[in-house]
């Protein structure tokens, strides 16, 4: 279905019976998807998120910093969750599969670019049609992101991040954004525009993440982080 077919099928008139078998039936796929995903991730342990473009080639600097901040997680006892495609996702599965650490993938069904990579470990491999349940489960079983640059999802996945941290939906966890050319003019305007311009954050929001620019850096600011608090699970 071509996007004007999409856009002229939302406003067609629909009685009630298309309406209530349609979403019901879709109620019931959400429901499987909670299930599914709760199920494999509840004992996987304490995780790190690792999130990116899919469209980084293997020899760009940032896919070798994503699969090095991996490696780094796994020696030190944590899991790896990306969003189980290509590009930086792959990176990050690939440096905590080789390292013999957990390797959680989770794969959105996608028209195109999005394929699962193949150093996921085989019982940590989820697939899902909705964005809001795969970000569920990004939220629920992290304790802490590492961002390497992306384009929009990346920035959905981040901000999603920091809004649930800002409004005390989740306990608060370590933001770590890799690469400072790439995310210092973002956070400027954060700072300037949102801040001090307009005032709809307050200026301890400036602390929930922090920017840097090696793997070892992101990762030193993780281990820091919990010698400090308590770590649990964000349920």
């Amino acid at each position: 279905m071509s996007n004007d077919d999409k856009i002229r099928h939302a406003f067609e008139n629909k009685n009630w019976q298309e309406i209530k078998v349609t979403d019901s039936w879709q109620i019931f796929k959400i429901m499987s998807e909670f299930v599914d995903g709760f199920e494999k991730l509840a004992k996987i342990g304490p995780c790190v998120s690792i999130f990116g473009s899919a469209r980084t080639s293997q020899e760009n600097k940032y896919f070798k910093l994503a699969e090095d901040c991996a490696r780094m997680l796994t020696e030190r006892g944590y899991g790896v969750i990306s969003g189980g495609g290509p590009g930086i996702m792959e990176a990050a599965n690939k440096g905590a599969f080789e390292a013999g650490g957990k390797s959680v993938g989770l794969n959105i069904d996608l028209p195109f670019e999005q394929f699962h990579n193949k150093y996921i470990d085989r019982d940590k491999n989820l697939d899902f049609d909705y964005f809001f349940v795969r970000k569920v489960m990004f939220m629920k079983y992290s304790q802490g992101f590492i961002v390497l640059p992306g384009g929009f999802g990346t920035m959905d996945e981040m901000f999603e991040a920091l809004t649930l941290i800002q409004t005390g939906k989740v306990a608060r966890f370590p933001i770590v954004l890799v690469g400072v050319d790439y995310w210092s003019g973002l956070m400027d305007w954060v700072k300037t525009h949102m801040l001090e311009q307009e005032h709809n954050i307050n200026e301890d929001d400036l602390n929930l993440y922090r920017l840097v620019d090696t793997a070892e850096e992101a990762t030193e600011h993780i281990f820091r982080f919990y010698e400090k608090y308590v770590l649990k699970p964000n349920f």
